[in-house]
């Protein structure tokens, strides 16, 4: 029964196959555009969360305060390397910290000069960052504890100061101090937030760079790494508890510092994605609501093209309810095809997107099935009217009809 029905249908189809190209047309650019746009969104959700990732594991920003004087917002800036040292100490839930000084520089190499990021860090930053050498090996402790002049370089730095050779072993000058390079870091590109590049720095230890570069004592920011996913609230707490006492901090005093839970970011960004996604498929989705009002149109036009043929088979025996089955039947093979066509032109634009912009896209399966479904949900729902007026068509005054 169905395949006869199926057969008829796509006999009735490639009678007028240009008008049926035209009409498919609709659904061809919704479903293509649906699959195009989703999985764009679904790409970039992908790529923001893996950068956030890559900022750190389990991770745990701490960040100077702010106030208002004389009406100006301003940054309160106390945090010291005391801090850092207590977190480390005190909190139990804490695994990793890095105190974080961060200055803007010029550094010669040779005859080669590049402005760069200068970051002060100590050895348990590159643990929390999950980020390992290239080439020759991170500082120490012991660096740490003794001043040392070494720096370790990102991959843009190093490819910038030292593109014909290998920079471990050589030697930077930063603000006229002399650096022997240790170690060049594996390519972390860019990041999602104001940062950018994230290989455009050099990484010192954290006391040379706040004895030898700064001249101060505070510190831009901690990075602090959880013990693990489930322990980050409890170790927020144990921080806030441990920075409030170090800062001597009154019971109705605010905090003088804020803390950036790693957790919350990707939980932003995703619901942002997620709404961006959602907003580009219903964009998309309009134009499946247009194909399918044109498949209503030329089903209409096909009813009254085969209102003859519609009143002899009426007349010899054929049920309404077939009559009905046949036109629905006809729109739904209408809008699958055109629904098949949108997936492959679909993917094929991502693919040609990918190639010429590098377009980060994320093909769902489930997208695509539930484009396909919609798309035969489209054609039975815009067909069923055409059909159930031709069902209910007299058979005398459909076989009167010219």
């Amino acid at each position: 029964m169905i395949t006869s029905l199926i057969r008829i249908a796509l006999r009735s189809i490639l009678k007028n196959r240009m008008r049926t190209l035209l009409t498919m047309l609709g659904i061809i650019i919704g479903v293509g555009a649906v699959i195009s746009m989703v999985s764009i969104g679904q790409g970039a959700q992908h790529k923001i969360q893996s950068q956030i990732e890559s900022m750190g594991t389990n991770l745990l920003t701490i960040f100077p305060g702010s106030g208002r004087f004389g009406g100006v917002r301003q940054t309160i800036n106390k945090m010291t390397l005391e801090d850092a040292e207590k977190i480390k100490k005190e909190a139990s839930a804490v695994a990793k910290v890095s105190a974080v000084v961060r200055i803007s520089a010029q550094v010669i190499a040779g005859t080669k000069n590049l402005n760069t990021s200068i970051n002060g860090v100590s050895p348990d930053y590159f643990s929390i960052r999950s980020w390992s050498t290239q080439s020759g090996a991170l500082f120490t402790e012991r660096d740490i504890k003794t001043l040392a002049k070494v720096a370790v370089l990102g991959k843009t730095v190093a490819d910038n100061l030292f593109p014909d050779r290998n920079p471990v072993g050589c030697q930077v000058r930063i603000r006229n101090v002399p650096f022997k390079v240790v170690g060049v870091l594996t390519e972390k590109g860019t990041s999602a937030g104001p940062g950018g590049d994230q290989d455009d720095c050099i990484y010192t230890p954290v006391t040379t760079a706040i004895n030898r570069l700064t001249g101060g004592r505070n510190v831009n920011q901690i990075l602090v790494s959880a013990r693990s996913q489930e322990e980050m609230d409890i170790a927020q707490s144990q921080i806030t508890a441990i920075m409030r006492e170090q800062h001597n901090l009154h019971k109705n005093e605010a905090n003088d510092f804020s803390i950036m839970n790693q957790t919350e970011i990707v939980t932003m960004a995703a619901e942002s994605t997620q709404v961006f996604t959602l907003l580009l498929g219903s964009i998309a989705g309009v134009s499946l609501i247009v194909g399918g009002i044109g498949i209503m149109n030329i089903m209409l036009v096909s009813v009254t093209e085969r209102t003859r043929e519609i009143g002899i088979r009426l007349a010899v025996g054929a049920r309404g309810t077939d009559i009905l089955i046949q036109f629905i039947v006809e729109a739904a093979v209408i809008s699958m095809v055109g629904g098949i066509v949108g997936i492959i032109a679909g993917i094929g634009l991502l693919i040609l997107l990918n190639l010429i912009f590098n377009v980060s896209t994320v093909i769902s399966p489930l997208i695509v099935v539930i484009a396909f479904l919609f798309s035969g949900f489209v054609g039975v729902f815009f067909g069923f009217y055409p059909a159930k007026r031709a069902s209910n068509m007299d058979p005398i005054e459909a076989l009167r009809y010219e």
